[in-house]
């Protein structure tokens, strides 16, 4: 089966083509297979994080990656998926997410909450996200993401000091294998930043 002409996965059969895999398209759907590139390159990027993580038993794995790597072989040229949108959209989360968890007294949640209202977190994780947003759009950095990663600071899920950096290198690294993949598909991925006219909003 060939894949129809401008289907969004069309970097993934760049890719088999480079490989001489043009056989799975023609037992497969075109979908099918941009699904399973997905698929495969989101776990290898995460496996390795993962694998980092446990060996130094430090945060190089955390939820708001996931979305990170799901754009990144989703939508690779998209305006939230450059390089530039991720890193600075991750570290600008975590400043805020830290900055809002001090401020508010750096209460973690306590063990067994449950129905009680708690309402320094409350203050947090709204201070937080609310900065967070507000200072992506005067920067012109887009990364939803990074909403995720300054609610896990704000809540004191990953608010110690030291983790800080750690969860930045991590997104770095993320963002190098995704960039490795990437041009071996054959996309002119970014270094940096998209050299494409932002659409939708301000970049």
């Amino acid at each position: 089966m060939k894949p129809p002409p401008n289907h969004r996965g069309e970097h993934v059969f760049g890719l088999i083509d480079r490989f001489r895999l043009s056989w799975l398209l023609a037992h497969l759907p075109p979908t099918s297979v941009w699904a399973a590139y997905v698929a495969l390159n989101s776990f290898v990027t995460i496996a390795l994080l993962t694998l980092l993580a446990l060996l130094t038993h430090n945060p190089f794995v955390f939820p708001s990656l996931g979305p990170t790597a799901y754009l990144y072989f989703f939508s690779p040229m998209g305006q939230s998926s450059t390089p530039r949108n991720a890193v600075l959209g991750h570290g600008i989360g975590l400043l805020c997410g830290f900055g809002a968890y001090k401020v508010t007294g750096m209460h973690v949640f306590p063990e067994g909450f449950g129905d009680e209202v708690y309402w320094p977190r409350i203050l947090a994780s709204a201070l937080a996200l609310s900065l967070t947003g507000a200072i992506m759009v005067l920067l012109h950095v887009n990364h939803p993401p990074a909403g995720a990663t300054t609610m896990i600071v704000s809540l004191g899920i990953l608010a110690k000091p030291e983790y800080l950096p750690i969860i930045e290198i991590a997104v770095v690294l993320l963002t190098a294998q995704a960039f490795a993949i990437n041009r071996l598909a054959g996309l002119p991925y970014p270094i940096w930043r998209s050299q494409t006219p932002p659409t939708g909003g301000p970049q």
